[in-house]
């Protein structure tokens, strides 16, 4: 391993905060570097070592003058930069940021979603606005809860890269004993699968809340692992086994955990919530909501057969009735 690795992580949320957990744990030698926008959070992290939002319980490993809200200053120090903030503001963040600025680094992505408007994937973003070679961009995908790291309950990530010797080389920072990885050289397909699941999660809510039981649920997730695989297939056609972990093992545990904000978003939505409600209540960004325009926008040049996103965008963006538009799906599902 390099001895001279250098990771800042950008973000200040949950499952940033677990990322600096399981870089913080794991025993290879590196700097950890930390940005996050909110200055109180900064000081709070700095003076008590813990994150006073997210994940409060988790003691924080990285030095005080490791973290800043001045991005560039953080990105300078940086030989590995860790994206963690969610989809719907990156480019808001990088705002400031030019491509210099991340030339000959080495760009991971744990955010899971579409950048709105551009409506495309991170890696993609990253490669086509900031001039990234797509061998050193690396996709951080599940299946994993943060809270769940935070817990050091044992969960499994996929590490996915062009360049298998780089994946390999992320996933060597954050092994521990919590934390098992698998290496694919699947960026596309894993990725997608990531943004892909959260709509689904929010379809599983919807249905929750308008009443449907575990019965129908499992129809609900076996059509959509199918739908998954079709769209990633149209996308981009290689060999790939649908039923790993990166793709259905995500999709599982996004629709079915009690800790995914998605699938409690979808069941306010199910209730009756209005979706500007739902999002003040959870106070927590629901990737599957933003996520569900692009797909729709994007679809429109694959034209894949997917009846449970156009389901889900239907109540989310159209304002449908979320016990018709179940309805209307429960008799396309087989």
């Amino acid at each position: 391993m390099d001895q001279d690795t250098r990771i800042a992580v950008i973000g200040g949320g949950s499952w940033a905060t677990a990322n600096v957990k399981m870089l913080s744990d794991n025993r290879e030698h590196k700097e950890i570097f930390w940005w996050m926008r909110n200055t109180d959070s900064i000081e709070h992290l700095r003076r008590y070592r813990h994150n006073p939002n997210y994940l409060s319980s988790v003691e924080i490993k990285v030095p005080a003058k490791h973290i800043s809200s001045d991005l560039n200053a953080i990105l300078a120090e940086a030989n590995m930069v860790l994206l963690n903030v969610p989809a719907a503001f990156l480019k808001e963040v990088l705002a400031g940021v030019n491509p210099e600025s991340f030339k000959g680094k080495k760009i991971i992505s744990a955010i899971k979603g579409f950048v709105p408007e551009d409506n495309m994937i991170i890696g993609e973003f990253m490669h086509k606005m900031y001039n990234i070679p797509l061998s050193d961009i690396v996709v951080l995908s599940g299946p994993c809860h943060a809270e769940e790291v935070a817990l050091e309950k044992l969960s499994y990530l996929t590490i996915a890269s062009a360049d298998p010797q780089l994946a390999a080389r992320f996933a060597g920072l954050i092994n521990t004993r919590y934390i098992k990885t698998n290496v694919s050289d699947d960026i596309y397909g894993t990725e997608y699968a990531a943004v892909l699941k959260n709509i689904y999660a929010v379809a599983s809510g919807i249905c929750n809340g308008v009443g449907y039981g575990d019965n129908f649920q499992s129809v609900l997730i076996s059509n959509a692992i199918r739908e998954i695989l079709r769209f990633v297939d149209a996308v981009h056609p290689i060999d790939r086994d649908i039923k790993e972990s990166a793709y259905l093992g995500d999709l599982l545990v996004t629709a079915y955990s009690q800790f995914s904000r998605n699938r409690m978003f979808g069941n306010m939505i199910g209730k009756g919530y209005t979706v500007k409600s739902a999002q003040l209540e959870m106070n927590m960004i629901a990737e599957g909501y933003y996520a569900s325009n692009s797909l729709h926008q994007i679809n429109k040049t694959y034209k894949v057969n997917m009846p449970i996103c156009r389901a889900v965008y239907a109540i989310l963006y159209e304002k449908h009735s979320p016990q018709i538009e179940m309805k209307l799906l429960a008799d396309q599902l087989s």
